[in-house]
């Protein structure tokens, strides 16, 4: 199907995505730490990338800005899972180029509907 890398520093979180998007034939590439996932993202250049907004190093919302302002990255979409449920955060994260912003707990074929988008 695709390689999707997973940027979350919830272990919990980067375990249940990853299982699940697993068990839909989705190679996963998983990281806890904002850096790696940017330097994995450079290496790999997966299908989808799933990122949580606080994180140790840089946030989310930076490594969106980020992808999205490099031709390469533009059209891979990418999915911000956070605790963070006021709408400033889903306001700023698609500002930053985030194609969709789900919160804590969330509907798993959502996550899967908004890689395939």
């Amino acid at each position: 199907m695709g390689k999707v890398l997973i940027i979350q520093d919830s272990l919990s979180e980067l375990d249940s995505i990853s299982n699940y998007l697993e068990d839909q034939g989705y190679e996963i590439i998983k990281t806890h730490r904002a850096k790696a996932g940017l330097e994995i993202a450079l290496e790999v250049r997966p299908t989808a990338i799933i990122t949580d907004v606080v994180m140790p190093g840089r946030s989310g919302f930076e490594l969106c800005r980020f992808f999205k302002s490099h031709y390469i990255y533009q059209n891979i979409p990418i999915v911000v899972c956070s605790a963070y449920n006021q709408e400033i955060y889903r306001m700023w994260a698609r500002k930053q180029g985030a194609d969709a912003y789900f919160t804590r707990p969330f509907v798993v074929e959502d996550l899967l509907n908004a890689i395939q988008a």
